[in-house]
């Protein structure tokens, strides 16, 4: 008797284990214990996202108002991070800012992403030849530093919201193809792949719905590594001039303006879009890295 309940207990515990009864929110907290960063993260791609989307409830202010009278006004409560040398609020510049940052980030990242997505599990899945082929098709792009790749790019097309995010999706394909492609390679060679074929399914059908499917993990923590690197060379090209462009509120783009002429004389024009480009790329680098130990199963179990 005392053997059967025993047993029945240890069922009764390996099934709360395999179902996890817990509620989201228990869950939420014990993953936040475990990784405090990726917490942190977390809570600043939160802010982002709400301080992007409720950009007009926070500030009543208009970004691109230009107001001689306020021109260089330190913090006050009026304007609570001051003003710029035109002067426009920098705190509404710097929500606003943020609509400006996500959008090419994520954009950039996710489009970028899934194109490489696409042709690194191709690659993998005809392999020979046209792996070969496209393998070092790749490698030119790689040769060159993404910021590099990223000015050539605006330098053709011009400066402007869609060409900045034009030109950073384009050399994030070969990084992602690149990465998809090692896992697909060992996803080719499993049987179900090969019973696909025997069957005649298509090869579109085979990569999208048997390969692609299996590289969404690597695929997920490409994208939220991309956006903090996205959000750095949007501000990057922007503050050389060639990426964002006036009146349009963007971080980089505030510190052009401001970084070397008022560094000492209105050291709040530069800080405050320094310190929101620091915050956003670190936070969303921790997001990442949280996100890569939860879905890789190496790092999960240990």
């Amino acid at each position: 008797m005392s053997a059967a309940t025993d047993a029945s207990n240890l069922q009764d515990a390996d099934l709360d284990t395999l179902l996890d009864r817990r509620s989201a929110w228990e869950r939420t907290k014990t993953l936040a214990k475990k990784n405090p960063l990726g917490a942190f993260g977390l809570g600043v791609v939160l802010l982002m996202l709400f301080m992007a989307i409720f950009a007009d409830v926070i500030t009543t202010y208009d970004p691109e108002d230009i107001s001689f009278a306020d021109m260089l006004v330190s913090p006050n409560f009026d304007f609570l991070l001051g003003t710029d040398q035109l002067g426009r609020d920098i705190f509404t510049r710097i929500v606003y800012g943020a609509r400006t940052a996500l959008l090419v980030g994520i954009t950039a990242s996710v489009v970028g992403a899934a194109i490489g997505l696409i042709l690194g599990v191709a690659s993998a899945y005809f392999g020979g030849t046209f792996d070969l082929l496209f393998q070092r098709f790749m490698d030119v792009f790689m040769a060159f530093p993404l910021i590099i790749l990223a000015l050539a790019i605006v330098s053709i097309f011009g400066g402007g919201v869609d060409k900045v995010i034009l030109a950073i999706t384009i050399p994030f394909i070969p990084r992602c193809a690149r990465v998809v492609r090692s896992n697909a390679l060992a996803i080719r060679e499993i049987p179900y792949v090969d019973a696909a074929r025997a069957m005649g399914f298509s090869h579109s059908r085979i990569i999208l719905r048997h390969m692609v499917p299996n590289v969404m993990a690597p695929f997920l923590i490409m994208i939220t590594a991309f956006v903090g690197q996205a959000i750095l060379t949007e501000a990057s090209l922007s503050y050389l001039g060639m990426g964002v462009q006036e009146p349009t509120p963007a971080w980089g783009l505030m510190l052009q303006g401001g970084a070397e002429e008022y560094a000492e004389s209105a050291p709040w024009v530069p800080i405050f879009p320094g310190v929101a480009i620091t915050l956003a790329v670190f936070g969303f680098n921790l997001f990442g890295d949280a996100v890569r130990d939860t879905l890789d199963p190496r790092l999960r179990s240990q």
